[in-house]
């Protein structure tokens, strides 16, 4: 009698040798870009100390690496469906890596602001790539496990993130908060080559050609616009200020038109038919833009007015991230048993009330009883918030498109960050030397937390108006909206918004 032969199923196993360093490689990389973004904001003053830099090149230092990664995210996952996903994972990893020496030897602020932007460049390579290799690699057993273990493992790397980056600024020096890198890919890269397949789209699946000149106009315009609004508070309405907002504006409108007309746009305007998408993707920008805001003043809060080290700052803020680790699950599980609708409200009402809260903070503030009672609340409000948002925006278009949403969904949650740390300071009245007076950095300070909290709750009307509380239900039931056809390019980013506090 003839033996029945059982096919196959490709792929790795999880739980083989393999697999674990395949996940190793995922995590260390994507740990690598989420690591950098949460230190770099705690060396901050010190960066200003020892480059003699006044506020705009503090806003630079975080907008130019936010800059570049917005505006190409899109375009790194497409590289990667086409010529490799492990290859442009490790040209990823690698340009990081030297963009990331770059900035710690950068003699003066100019330097460092244009190897931020490279560092932007190798993050939208390496970012979608990571995730991308799992859902490509594991088998289709193994990998919502492999995506669970990629999650926590990453968001230990978020949460230590502050911690490592005190120390090191308190001790070696700021310039090893970028150091730090070098070592982590000269490990990430062999072992990349070694033990992960490479993988890639077949030609059949519907990639015909690169929306580069999308990607142009995009970092154009956000680059026009930014450039404006750091250097309005110096310069005022002069054309040095003008010329730049007026030209960014235009190539923003060039950019629109562009990509309705090109056969396989970055970002194609009719996936922004669907309601639902094009609403959760409004509470996107508030909640991205109040919380990028927040966390690049309120790390210079702490250790401008209420005298914190570096260290103490970074710690002060790990209560956010925990709750995230912690509770996420959960509220991804509430989400789903109430639908959206409510956790969308409540969550950016509770990060309002924390925020608020933080203007309690001055000079001599105690951590119990005037830092950690705003973090909590803001930590609550995120945990409500983040889990149900990610899971919307996937579940508000059809299944072949879930790629395609999470990418946009990234990069209108760093565009939002982006606009957000170069505006804020010009809205509130911040001088370029604000942040090396205690008095006036606090005075604006003031200021500026019920403007993050104003946006927030813009974002919580939006999403009671607009979210319904049946759309999680609906598409786990199969009963999405019907797919736009023109709506076919698939961007290789699966991977949501990523931690909060990451996107300042």
């Amino acid at each position: 009698m003839s033996e029945r032969l059982v096919p196959e199923v490709p792929g790795v196993r999880l739980a083989s040798r393999q697999g674990h360093w395949v996940l190793a490689t995922t995590v260390l990389g994507s740990g690598m870009a989420m690591l950098d973004s949460t230190v770099v904001n705690v060396a901050l003053p010190r960066i200003g100390a020892d480059l003699d830099a006044d506020l705009a090149v503090l806003q630079w230092t975080v907008t130019a690496y936010m800059l570049t990664l917005a505006s190409l995210i899109l375009l790194g996952g497409a590289l990667g469906d086409r010529y490799g996903r492990r290859r442009i994972f490790v040209i990823g990893v690698v340009w990081f890596a030297v963009a990331s020496l770059l900035c710690g030897l950068a003699p003066h602020a100019g330097v460092l602001i244009a190897a931020r932007a490279l560092q932007g460049v190798g993050g939208a390579l390496l970012t979608p790539g990571s995730l991308a290799l799992i859902q490509a690699v594991f088998r289709p057993d193994d990998r919502a496990r492999a995506v669970g273990a990629w999650s926590g493992l990453g968001g230990m790397a978020a949460a230590v993130g502050p911690f490592v980056g005190g120390w090191l600024v308190d001790g070696p020096g700021w310039r090893w908060v970028f150091f730090l890198n070098v070592p982590l890919a000269a490990v990430c890269v062999p072992v990349a080559l070694r033990y992960v397949p490479e993988t890639r789209e077949s030609m059949a699946d519907g990639h015909h050609g690169f929306d580069v000149p999308g990607a142009v106009l995009g970092a154009l315009s956000l680059a026009g616009v930014t450039y404006a609004l750091i250097a309005a508070p110096d310069r005022g309405a002069s054309a040095s200020v003008i010329v730049p907002a007026v030209v960014g504006l235009l190539l923003g409108a060039v950019f629109v038109r562009v990509e309705r007309q090109r056969a396989d746009p970055m970002l194609p305007p009719a996936i922004f038919a669907i309601r639902q998408f094009t609403a959760v993707n409004a509470v996107t920008l508030c909640v991205y833009a109040a919380f990028s805001g927040f966390f690049f003043l309120s790390v210079l809060q702490l250790q401008v007015v209420a005298g914190y080290s570096a260290l103490e700052a970074g710690t002060a803020l790990l209560p956010t991230t925990v709750l995230m680790l912690l509770l996420s699950a959960r509220s991804g599980e509430l989400g789903q048993r109430i639908g959206p609708r409510i956790p969308l409200t409540v969550g950016p009402v509770l990060c309002a009330a924390g925020m608020l809260l933080m203007m309690r903070v001055g000079v001599g503030a105690s951590y119990p009883a005037d830092v950690l009672p705003a973090l909590v609340v803001l930590g609550v409000g995120m945990v409500t918030l983040v889990a149900p948002l990610t899971s919307t925006v996937l579940a508000s278009v059809d299944v072949d498109r879930a790629g395609l949403a999470s990418g946009i969904n990234n990069a209108a949650a760093r565009a939002a960050g982006l606009v957000a740390v170069a505006a804020l300071p010009l809205l509130v009245g911040m001088g370029p030397d604000a942040y090396r007076s205690a008095d006036e950095f606090a005075a604006t300070f003031r200021r500026a937390m019920p403007l993050c909290a104003a946006v927030l709750l813009v974002g919580a009307v939006i999403a009671w108006l607009t979210v319904r509380s049946d759309v999680l239900r609906a598409a786990k039931a199969g009963a999405e909206e019907p797919c736009h056809p023109e709506c076919t390019y698939h961007c290789g980013v699966s991977a949501p918004p990523l931690d909060p506090g990451e996107s300042a």
